[in-house]
């Protein structure tokens, strides 16, 4: 088993270099998790066994980021059959179960607030289950010994971690099982700490022995139950299985001779990339220049991101809602999309009008970031072939707060709206609907490139995207270069600070103010990617916005 001793063994925040030149390659945000697939693919696993064996970890070592309670979804491309198959199992609304909302002592209204977190089933395992059964070629047990080892042994806590904790570890604070497991001794685990729990390392055991149904009928499952009904949640042990996980084929779309493969609906990420990159093609921003160049391009950019999220909200789950994708994503409708953008842009110069209401005409506001931090995203190829994009993440499933057999969850966000993050409908038993990452580029059929990042997805995958397939910039500068929010509904922009000189003030002349973000802000993801290079080797890379490594042998 791998050892890490020290902080500094650690992937840390800042710039990395890709490896390249690969028979296999492994990304992550945590060198634990890598190094546990690659461990796996040099024992003979194939990439499915790696990226279970990576997801059980990653829970156990970025608790920050994920549990064994959250969301899985994942692209699996099987060389053997050339087919790529969709997984999602996100926390599900099972009919007949509202989702619930815990309220704690002191907290009066809280569970009538929009956006609280409600408890509703978990997504994690059934999904590791599905994937094990459909794919997986090693015994389920051995997929479970790091997982086992790391919850025993404890792993280092580093400065990220430690930051996003203190960041979010008032959720979990107002719950007694919440401040055991966090806070022990009073404290969060500190930088350099080992922080181990032998409460999660019972766990895993009997996860590894039982196989996943330990989490869906067995131990787990029922002391899970028992502490939902003893909070006045009616949760049933056979709702935990009855909503299975769902397999599909992928959103597929075609952009500058290469086929894209993403999540299909309920979730949003292939529409809304296909709607952001219809746009800017239909503009013709890329002979404008980059958007961190150039203030037309970028104004450009952050409205077809807003164009795209409002209509996205438009998607719900198909066996529940009909389905907008084809019109959504019409060349027609795209275009009249971009005739919109091109034609309601100022003729005048406003940079008065900024500068008189908003105070400034450049780049000189505060701009802190508060926008999502959780989720892992694993990219592998094996040496067959064989590739895998899973996210796993700590949100929509569970108890909100709570934790159970040393498993801490966060339940799901429930805020509904067409912009909303997460939707979801509490009858008809249909998926709740989010915005995820999973991608793979095709050519000729066969994935050359994958990737996905946690943080701001919704907006920060088509920016990668057209960073490679538009700007044609390597997949490392493609995330390495600056990143914006949506356009806001006060005329404003949200971009990391690494600007060309000139482009706050060409946004003033436009009408807009330029909110300046962290210059590497990793609200906004940090990219996990493996791609082939043109002599047929593999390579791998992960962002600068976060920890993480990207390895291969």
């Amino acid at each position: 088993m791998t050892s890490f001793t020290s902080v500094h063994d650690l992937g840390r925040v800042g710039p990395k270099t890709p490896v390249t030149g690969k028979r296999a390659v492994a990304s992550s945000q945590h060198t634990v998790v890598t190094e546990t697939m690659l461990d796996t693919l040099r024992a003979g696993g194939n990439a499915v066994d790696a990226a279970i064996a990576g997801c059980l970890v990653q829970a156990v070592v970025q608790q920050d980021m994920t549990n064994h309670t959250g969301t899985v979804t994942a692209l699996v491309h099987d060389a053997a059959t050339g087919e790529i198959a969709e997984l999602n199992s996100m926390g599900t609304i099972v009919p007949g179960l509202a989702p619930f909302a815990p309220v704690p002592a002191g907290k009066g209204l809280y569970a009538q607030v929009p956006g609280t977190p409600r408890a509703v089933v978990p997504g994690f395992m059934p999904g590791m289950k599905a994937l094990y059964e459909r794919f997986a070629t090693q015994p389920w047990d051995k997929l479970c010994a790091p997982a086992v080892h790391w919850a025993e042994e404890g792993h280092v806590v580093t400065s990220f971690e430690h930051l996003v904790l203190a960041q979010t570890a008032d959720f979990f604070l107002y719950t007694e099982s919440g401040r055991e497991h966090f806070t022990p001794d009073g404290h969060l685990p500190q930088v350099g700490d080992r922080w181990a729990s032998a409460e999660l390392a019972r766990t895993m055991r009997a996860l590894a022995a039982e196989g996943p149904d330990h989490f869906l009928t067995g131990t787990w499952a029922q002391d899970f139950v028992r502490r939902g009904n003893d909070l006045g949640w009616p949760v049933k042990l056979e709702h935990l299985t009855a909503i299975p996980p769902r397999w599909a084929a992928g959103h597929r779309w075609e952009h500058k001779g290469h086929t894209v493969v993403q999540q299909s609906v309920p979730e949003r990420q292939g529409v809304f990339c296909q709607i952001v990159l219809g746009i800017l093609d239909e503009l013709d921003v890329p002979s404008i220049g980059h958007w961190s160049q150039n203030a037309e391009a970028l104004y450009y950019l952050a409205h077809a991101l807003r164009r795209a999220a409002a209509e996205t909200g438009l998607l719900n789950d198909p066996l529940l809602f009909d389905d907008p994708t084809e019109a959504l994503t019409a060349r027609e409708m795209i275009k009249g999309f971009a005739a919109v953008l091109r034609n309601a842009k100022a003729k005048v110069d406003l940079t008065e009008h900024v500068r008189l209401t908003r105070g400034i005409p450049a780049m000189a506001a505060s701009g802190a970031s508060k926008q999502p931090a959780g989720s892992c995203e694993l990219a592998i190829v094996d040496e067959r072939g064989n590739w895998v994009q899973i996210m796993n993440t700590l949100q929509s499933g569970g108890i909100p707060g709570e934790v159970v057999g040393g498993v801490p969850m966060v339940g799901s966000h429930w805020m509904n709206g067409l912009d909303s993050p997460f939707e979801g409908w509490a009858t008809g038993g249909g998926r709740m609907r989010s915005t995820l990452s999973n991608t793979m580029v095709l050519r000729d059929g066969t994935p050359w490139l994958s990737l996905g990042s946690p943080g701001n997805v919704h907006c920060t995958v088509p920016q990668v995207l057209s960073n490679i397939l538009d700007y044609g910039m390597d997949p490392y500068a493609a995330d390495d270069a600056p990143r914006c929010l949506p356009y806001a509904q006060d005329h404003t922009i949200s971009v990391e600070a690494r600007l060309a000189p000139g482009v706050g003030e060409g946004l003033a002349r436009l009408g807009v103010l330029a909110n300046p973000l962290p210059a590497y802000d990793y609200h906004m993801g940090t990219y996990q990617m493996a791609w082939r290079s043109d002599d047929g080797t593999l390579a791998a890379c992960t962002g600068p916005r976060r920890e993480g490594q990207a390895n291969g042998y």
